[in-house]
């Protein structure tokens, strides 16, 4: 069964719409990015999925349930976490206080003590919240989404205003969430984020999905122009080398191919036979960040 299954989604507010024709899957146990500028229609997606706005057409299951089922929304609710932009935390509560308290929503919550471990705050865990830094605020944000257990967690940037450390720890949880099952649906604008954590990725760009895939197929990468670059050997000139170049910048040659293996080879065989050395040699497809700008700031 999907963690998360939506077709033809559609919403609209009057005469705007929001989001149009909307259909993807998440897997269980999968980490799922969904991208777009900010306006594309992704906040409206996502609290969609966690039942706290209606839609307007098309399917929705989210755990199996329609999140608009009231019925079942407080089943589905006691089985996901959110990590939102922005949460209203009591600023008089300690980190403990406020997990704790937040804990006993659910049947299964996790250890207090470990979910402050797991989100680096040991040693603020008596700290009230108003002295904590930003980032470390964001550091609870993260562990009031994963304090229930959830099967399903939605993290909504969750990395923004982390320096390049918390970052990394960051994605180490997301990763052992991930390994234990837990479904991970992620929005973010930073795309080494994607690459480093999610399994697939959908787009999203004037309110429709407009490509989705791996980070490394989305948008043909795996299979587009290559650019090699290296800079000369003292003594070499570009005619000397066994394949034509496209031109030089900041010292370096520039190759660009679709076929790169047969270039490599020729390459590093005309190298080695003149016992030469090629440095800063790089090869690279296009970027994910390419392809993102590309797709969404193209005209539909």
């Amino acid at each position: 069964m999907a963690a998360i299954s939506v077709r033809n989604l559609a919403k609209n507010y009057g005469d705007k719409r929001a989001v149009a024709d909307v259909s993807f899957d998440v897997s269980q146990g999968e980490v799922f990015a969904l991208l777009g500028p900010n306006g594309a229609g992704k906040t409206t997606i996502i609290e969609i999925l966690e039942g706290f706005r209606d839609r307007s057409a098309g399917e929705v299951e989210t755990l199996g349930v329609d999140p608009a089922n009231r019925q079942t929304q407080r089943w589905l609710r006691t089985r996901i976490g959110v990590v939102l932009q922005e949460l209203a935390v009591e600023p008089f509560y300690s980190v403990r206080q406020v997990l704790t308290r937040n804990a006993g929503f659910f049947p299964s919550p996790r250890p207090v003590d470990e979910v402050i471990a797991l989100v680096g705050l040991t040693e603020k865990a008596d700290a009230r919240v108003r002295t904590l830094s930003g980032g470390q605020q964001r550091r609870l944000d993260v562990g009031l989404g994963i304090v229930g257990n959830p099967e399903l967690l939605f993290l909504d940037e969750p990395t923004t205003g982390l320096d390049p450390s918390g970052r990394r720890d960051s994605w180490e949880l997301i990763r052992k969430l991930a390994s234990e099952g837990t479904t991970v649906l992620l929005t973010t604008h930073y795309m080494d984020e994607v690459e480093a954590l999610a399994d697939r990725v959908a787009v999203l760009n004037d309110s429709q999905i407009v490509a989705s895939g791996t980070p490394a197929s989305l948008g043909g990468r795996d299979s587009g122009v290559v650019t090699i670059r290296f800079a000369l050997p003292q003594g070499i000139s570009a005619s000397d080398l066994p394949v034509p170049i496209l031109g030089e910048s900041d010292g370096l040659v520039e190759i660009q191919t679709e076929d790169e293996l047969p270039v490599l080879h020729a390459l590093s065989g005309w190298a080695l036979d003149r016992n030469l050395r090629l440095p800063g040699l790089s090869v690279a497809r296009v970027t994910l960040e390419d392809v993102y700008l590309k797709l969404t700031r193209d005209p539909r």
